[in-house]
């Protein structure tokens, strides 16, 4: 039975195409309007185009309808503690690579992450193994 409380939305966040040469990432990646969900999960299916590759992508979220400021995901690693001292903790923008296991198209999921007060998202990937030659890859976003 479907839960009426949440209400899914589809969209595209990357066509399937081949990535861009030489290890770049999409120069122009489409802009999703999220605002009023709550978690998204990205569904990426990914064709190496040869030997050794693997993609990367990255989620960049915007809190502002309009505008070209961008905000890419973090990666948090809290740093050590010790009585009677304060500690630092290390935040860094992330990036996610996902290494391909044979020649035909894999499938991988990639959430769910929080997108509460996020009104635009993007997906923008690049071919990060075998940049000589890009594979394909689509990305279907899910919010809820």
């Amino acid at each position: 039975m479907a839960n009426d409380s949440f209400c899914e939305q589809v969209q595209t966040a990357r066509a399937s195409a081949a990535l861009p040469a030489a290890g770049a990432y999409d120069a122009a990646p489409i802009e999703m309007h999220c605002a009023g969900f709550e978690t998204c999960i990205l569904f990426i299916a990914y064709t190496r185009g040869g030997a050794g590759g693997d993609m990367q992508f990255r989620v960049e979220v915007s809190p502002d309808s309009t505008g070209t400021v961008w905000h890419r995901g973090g990666i948090y690693s809290p740093g050590a503690v010790a009585s009677g001292s304060d500690s630092v903790s290390n935040l860094q923008r992330e990036s996610v690579e996902y290494g391909s296991t044979g020649a035909g198209m894999e499938s991988v999921v990639y959430g769910p992450f929080d997108i509460r007060g996020v009104e635009r998202m993007r997906v923008p990937c690049c071919e990060s193994g075998a940049i000589g030659t890009p594979g394909t890859a689509a990305i279907e976003a899910r919010f809820q």
